[in-house]
């Protein structure tokens, strides 16, 4: 039998690292109840914006 054991650092998961930064937030208005909030992308003209709490009630699962 092969031995599959590559090296000494054991913890698998293919080598690929990303390093995570915080997102730059932009403030936005929601469609659906008006108050103010920040979303993760910068939102379009035309195109519907959720807050949170908004986004989450539209959520199907």
């Amino acid at each position: 039998m092969r031995d599959f054991n590559r090296g000494s650092g054991g913890g698998g998961g293919g080598g690929f690292r990303r390093e995570f930064k915080p997102r730059e937030m932009h403030k936005a208005t929601c469609s659906e109840c008006g108050n103010e909030c920040e979303v993760p992308f910068k939102p379009t003209e035309g195109r519907p914006v959720f807050c949170k709490d908004c986004f989450a009630k539209k959520k199907t699962y």
